[in-house]
């Protein structure tokens, strides 16, 4: 939303006005916040005060780190929810403290402050470490402040506001050579310096400016990021209207965001999710294959069985067979019932596979929608269930299901109900839930059972509130860290339910790389878990891309085929191929490959849990923030904190990867690099760029054997690595609950402590 026309103009269709001056400076009576009166105009004489708008900025101490900054013009708005939940976890204590110097204002909360200016008919409000050591951002000259549009001819014409919006907007500076990132699950440049982003939930895939997963939180290379703390549609121009400024506008009377210092980039998102909300936890079976039956393809019992036998005796354990939507029958999605053509017996179906030990666990598709095709629909409009129109009406349209009606979950009768329909499909052996869409929410026009929510902040809310329910009431069945959604939108707090995937994806190389931009953004807003659809979810996938797919899709914290009209079992990607090489055998060795991985990556995501970072795919910068370079790697990512990953693009092998400073070690050679620089290789489909950094003790357990995923592999043999350690380099040890259960350290010369951890045949390597 532009405002302006250059550096000198306002926008014709706008009348715009900024805070030119902080007038007055009130402490709050405890110490922790501070309220500036800020008019439109210089104020040289008692006269200037009349006819003219003020801006209320209050700062206040939240705790050690955090600052919030509201923004207010017209104080006698409404509070309308919903709102985001905050310190769902309980809100930390902190120390706050208000100085006043020649200089100015400062208020401190910990480690972070904001310094008003002393200076008089001025407005400048700086952003810093407390302790002097950086500069944060600011909130300079015309930085602040109100826009109406279409444009007033007088200013009588506010008196009705029915014809008008009213926005309110705040720039903060931009640094030289600063970066920006995050905001969601966002396909486009990693890096968002120079894009206009709008943070509000749309169904456009991965190839489009719009975005599933839409979060009001982003990251500054230099050390900060910023909350916007409300769940309506957010305006950004990030160097896009002024190169040298971040502008935030919401069509609103106020505008409030938390700014939140580090000052590394990771403690920047340990504090963010203490806000919002900390990963919730996904148990170990979890991070095994899931294979599903794709969308729109045939199938039956006898096709289900048929993948999951041939997977088995190709030695590819499938951890999680996935039933997408035409488990339902046509035109009554979603009322929970399987289409009795083709699943005559899903109970039976369900406990055949699972005895036969050809599957652990079992997911369906659902989303929020009901089909006016089905019985189900009338009974829930008949009872309030379904969203309506202000006039009464059923909300309805033809738009992916004919004449369908949306589950009004600010309604508890209805929550009640939906909660009864998913508890029906657990009793039958479902164990997870795909909770598809709940993006296209409308906003005109509608209301909610609860009268008490703006239909605007409902749009991107929704997604909390859906995924909120079913993860609940997976928890409630299965247990508190057992539950696992495959869920495609999210908002500011919905990585408390994990998992997400990043949705519908071509099968190209474009679109694996706008799959790894994707998972790096989402990561920057402390989701832990996610995953993407291997292969790409529309059309038909060349065998090079989908084994390369593979590859990267193995090394995601959660793995899952997918596909839209064309089934994703490799043997019908090359037509049963036996050439070395092929898809099968691609993917029979990298499902082995993250098994073997498992001791190593169950204990970093525990770590990644506790302090709200992405266990993979996590950025590159949030282990080396005082590179540069990594602030712009969005090809190549961390699988936890020790292990540097880089899918491959084209079917020859020729990749490149950028290694930051130190020793690294090639996983699959052993050869060590020098990093600091690019590395150019030719690698087969059996190999990806994959890096080990020094001091790294990497537990690795068995390829092959029984158990699948959550199999135990403190007991079961394998290998601990040690890759240019020195004494004090150690790994956590984790079960496969996630309970620590030791640590093996590096002593004096060839010395290794707490093996005792690890029961059974153990070889030790040492490396570089």
């Amino acid at each position: 939303m532009k405002f302006r026309d250059g550096m000198w103009l306002n926008s014709p269709s706008h009348t715009v006005a900024y805070a030119e001056e902080i007038y007055t400076i009130t402490p709050r009576a405890d110490k922790k916040a501070i309220s500036l009166l800020c008019p439109t105009r210089k104020i040289f004489s008692r006269g200037d005060t009349l006819n003219l708008s003020t801006l209320s900025v209050d700062i206040e101490a939240q705790f050690d780190g955090v600052l919030s900054v509201e923004v207010t013009h017209f104080a006698g708005a409404r509070r309308l929810g919903p709102d985001f939940e905050l310190f769902p976890d309980g809100r930390p204590e902190g120390t706050a403290s208000i100085e006043k110097t020649a200089k100015g204002t400062t208020i401190s909360s910990g480690s972070i402050s904001a310094t008003v200016t002393a200076e008089e008919h001025a407005f400048d409000i700086k952003f810093h470490a407390t302790d002097g050591s950086k500069t944060l951002t600011s909130l300079l000259n015309r930085s602040i402040g109100t826009a109406y549009n279409p444009a007033l001819t007088t200013p009588k014409q506010v008196e009705d506001l029915s014809d008008r919006k009213h926005y309110i907007f705040t720039q903060t500076e931009l640094g030289v050579g600063e970066s920006i990132h995050g905001l969601g699950e966002r396909f486009g440049a990693w890096n968002k310096v120079g894009q206009n982003i709008e943070v509000w939930n749309e169904d456009g895939g991965t190839s489009s400016e719009q975005a599933y997963k839409n979060v009001s939180f982003w990251l500054s290379s230099r050390g900060y990021g910023v909350f916007v703390d409300t769940p309506e549609k957010i305006d950004l121009e990030i160097g896009s209207e002024r190169c040298c400024r971040l502008q935030t506008s919401v069509e609103a009377q106020r505008l409030k965001w938390y700014i939140i210092y580090g000052p590394t980039p990771k403690e920047v998102l340990t504090k963010y999710s203490i806000l919002t909300g900390k990963p919730g936890k996904v148990p170990a079976w979890s991070y095994g294959l899931w294979l599903s039956t794709s969308f729109t393809t045939n199938y039956d019992e006898k096709t289900v069985t048929h993948f999951v036998d041939t997977m088995m005796t190709s030695k590819i354990p499938v951890e999680v067979f996935h039933f997408d939507c035409f488990w339902l029958r046509a035109f009554h999605w979603t009322d929970f019932v399987w289409d009795p053509e083709f699943f005559p017996d899903p109970a039976g179906q369900i406990k055949r596979m699972k005895d036969a030990g050809l599957v652990n666990k079992v997911s369906v598709w659902t989303n929020p929608y009901v089909g006016q095709a089905s019985p189900l629909f009338k009974d829930a409009a008949e009872k309030g269930y379904l969203l309506k129109r202000t006039n009464g009406d059923i909300w309805q349209w033809d738009l992916w299901q004919t004449g369908m009606g949306i589950v009004d979950f600010t309604n508890p009768a209805a929550c009640d109900w939906f909660r009864g329909c998913l508890e029906k499909l657990f009793d039958i052996g479902v164990d997870c839930i795909k909770t598809d869409f709940g993006e296209r929410i409308p906003t005109k026009s509608v209301k909610w059972f609860d009268d008490s929510v703006d239909p605007e902040r409902m749009h991107n809310w929704y997604a909390f509130t859906y995924n909120k329910l079913v993860y609940e009431a997976l928890q409630k069945r299965y247990g508190k860290d057992e539950a696992v959604l495959f869920a495609r939108t999210a908002c500011a707090g919905t990585q408390r339910f994990p998992l997400q995937w990043g949705g519908d994806c071509e099968s190209t190389p474009a679109a694996l790389a706008e799959s790894v931009r994707g998972g790096l953004s989402l990561g920057l807003a402390s989701f832990a878990s996610w995953s993407c659809d291997i292969g790409g979810f529309e059309g038909y996938p060349p065998p090079w891309i989908y084994k390369r797919w593979v590859a990267f899709g193995l090394l995601c914290s959660h793995s899952r085929l997918h596909g839209s009209n064309s089934y994703r079992v490799p043997w019908l990607v090359d037509n049963s191929s036996t050439d070395p090489e092929n898809c099968t055998d691609v993917l029979r060795h990298w499902v082995q490959l993250k098994r073997k991985l498992m001791p190593y990556l169950f204990a970093q995501a525990q770590e990644s849990f506790r302090n709200g970072w992405p266990t993979s795919l996590r950025a590159v910068a949030l282990e080396f923030p005082d590179d540069p370079t990594a602030w712009y790697c969005d090809r190549e990512f961390m699988v936890g904190s020790a292990i540097l990953a880089a899918p491959v693009f084209d079917e020859e092998g020729n990749s490149e990867v950028y290694l930051p400073a130190g020793r690294w070690f090639n996983f699959w050679n052993a050869k060590e690099v020098q990093g600091e620089r690019w590395v150019r290789e030719k690698v087969g489909f059996l190999e990806c760029p994959l890096y080990v950094r020094e001091g790294t003790v990497l537990v690795l357990g068995k390829e092959e054997g029984e158990g699948g995923f959550g199999y135990q592999w403190l007991s079961g043999g394998g290998e601990v690595r040690l890759y240019g350690v020195k004494e004090g380099d150690k790994a956590v040890v984790v079960d496969t609950d996630g309970a620590e259960k030791g640590t093996i350290e590096v002593g004096k010369g060839d010395e290794v402590k707490g093996l005792e951890v690890l029961t059974g045949d153990w070889k030790v390597e040492r490396i570089g």
